[in-house]
This record gives structure tokens, C-alpha cells and sequence, in this order.
């Protein structure tokens, strides 16, 4: 198929990449033309603009970081709207808003144009493993269009509901294992100072209920005490601020939820926004200092 990737970062990258080893004609745009040089080495052609793409495109993937910006790639001055002839489709893989997915849709859709919100859980290594798990939205039978497209990207593909929905199972995903490195950081805390290994604990409590990957992967940067990005800590908070909106929007209590959001806040107010979550134990191990 002839296809189209903006948004050629640290996932999107290694997933364009599948995209074109599998056969497919790829064409790129990114702002920063280093960002797609790997893509162009591989036998990419470049683009001048999001529009271009998608004139040369029968499906184009964006993963860019924010609501606004997908709004502005999809439907802005030279966006995918003004390119894309009726019937291409529109496959975000970004987190967003599920009402910003709704309303790109809605505009994609009075001129022909498809759309599938499909935010991935999986991280750096699951774009290089190809093994996403992808949470869907929109209409089924163009997901059924696209699905051997993403069958290319992740190991578990699975249809939510109408455009927007795949927004709010990534919120819900986000929820939960934000949480849980919060609850791993407070384990390494307590841990530590009780005088236990927190390493051996942490091998301890992988064996058994508490075991989680969580526990496994941020567990182990935080006794290892490396907290170089694997996850940036900024985008964790970014969709923290989705799904708190989201929460009030539908008159959701969170309360577990919001206390995260503030050890997020903190954790970006210290700078460490671009190092990894695991940084949430040095946010307590902050709070909880002995005052002198």
C-alpha cells in the first residue's frame, strides 16, 4: 500500500520503519529532517508537508505529542485535510483527548476522509518489538481496512468502540500503571527505610500477588538508581491531565488518581520531567526528609 508516517520520534521511528520493511511505499514528514533521516536511508521518500503525504497516501499513521498538535497536522494549514483524497484514512497512535479524537474525526468525515484513534500502550520497546498492544476507535469495518497495517506495529489489536473510545482505554491504561509506579516507588521508600534491601524486596514481591511489570521494569530503575528516560516523565503527566479532564468533564471521582496528578506535578516542578517515572521515589524520598 502506499502509505504515510508524521511524527518520527522515539515511537514513531522504529514503528514507520516496520511499516516499510514490510513492503510498504512510506512517505514522511517531519519538521526536524534529521528526525527522518533513518526513514529516507531505509527507502522512504520525504515530504514537504502533511498535506503531501497524504496526497501520496492511502493510509497515513501520525504520532505526534498532543491534542494540538494532531489538530494541527490533521486539519491546520497545509494538514492532512488538505491533501487526503475521500477514502484515505487518518490512524493516530498518539494520546490525546478523546473529545479532540471526536472532533478531528467529525471534520475528516464531511470530506470523505476516515479516522481510527489508536493509542498504544507498550513504550520504546514495544515500537522496536512490534509488540504494541493498540486500543481502537472508530468505525469497524475501517479498522478492518487498517488491521493488517497494525497487526505490522502490535501483538494485540483490540476495537473499543466509536471514534474517541481508544482515547479513553489509553486514559484508563495510563491510570493504572502510573499508579502502580507510584505504589512501587512508596514500597521502595518504605523498604528503604526500614532497612531492607529494596532490590531484594523487590525480587521478593515479583514472585508473588504483587508481582507485576511495573514492579519488574520501574521497580528495577529505581533500586538500580537510574532514572535516565525510558518513559519521559513529562508524557506520563501529559496524560494525567487528559484523564483528570476527562474525570471532571463526566463527573468521575478519581481520588487515587488525583493523588498521583500531584506527585506528577511535584515530580515536574523538581525538573525531572524529562527523566523517567521511576523519578516519583525521589519525589518521596523528598517529601519524606527529616525537616533539620
Amino acid at each position: 500500500m502506499k502509505l504515510g508516517f508524521i511524527g518520527l520520534g522515539v515511537m514513531g521511528r522504529p514503528m514507520a520503519l516496520h511499516l516499510l520493511k514490510a513492503g510498504h511505499a512510506l512517505s514522511v514528514y517531519a519538521r526536524r529532517a534529521e528526525a527522518a533521516q533513518p526513514l529516507v536511508d531505509a527507502g522512504a521518500a520525504t515530504c514537504a508537508s502533511p498535506a503531501e503525504v497524504a496526497a501520496y497516501s492511502e493510509v497515513v499513521f501520525t504520532m505526534v505529542t498532543t491534542g494540538a498538535d494532531v489538530e494541527t497536522v490533521a486539519l491546520g494549514e497545509g494538514g492532512i485535510l488538505h491533501g487526503a483524497k475521500p477514502g484515505t484514512v487518518l490512524v493516530d497512535m498518539g494520546t490525546i483527548p478523546p473529545g479532540t479524537a471526536r472532533r478531528i474525526a467529525a471534520a475528516l468525515a464531511a470530506k470523505g476522509i476516515e479516522a481510527i484513534d489508536a493509542p498504544v500502550s507498550g513504550g520504546e520497546v514495544g515500537a522496536q518489538n512490534a509488540t504494541l498492544a493498540i486500543m481502537a476507535g472508530g468505525k469497524p469495518e475501517v479498522l478492518e481496512r487498517v488491521r493488517p497495517l497494525l497487526e505490522k506495529l502490535g501483538k494485540t489489536i483490540v476495537h473499543i468502540g466509536p471514534s474517541g473510545a481508544g482515547q479513553v482505554a489509553k486514559a484508563c491504561n495510563q491510570m493504572i500503571m502510573v499508579a502502580c509506579i507510584e505504589a512501587a516507588a512508596e514500597a521502595m521508600l518504605l523498604a528503604q527505610r526500614a532497612g531492607a534491601d529494596p532490590e531484594k524486596v523487590r525480587q521478593a514481591l515479583a514472585g508473588g500477588s504483587a508481582g507485576s511489570r511495573v514492579l519488574e521494569v520501574f521497580g528495577a530503575r529505581m533500586t538500580a538508581r537510574d532514572f535516565r528516560a525510558g518513559v519521559e516523565a513529562r508524557l506520563h503527566h501529559k496524560d494525567f491531565g487528559i484523564l483528570l479532564d476527562e474525570a471532571v468533564a463526566l463527573g468521575a471521582p478519581l481520588p487515587i488518581a488525583a493523588q498521583v496528578w500531584q506527585q506528577l506535578n511535584a515530580l515536574m516542578a523538581l525538573g525531572w520531567g524529562r527523566e523517567d517515572t521511576s523519578s516519583l521515589l525521589r519525589v518521596l524520598e523528598g517529601e519524606s526528609r527529616p525537616s533539620t
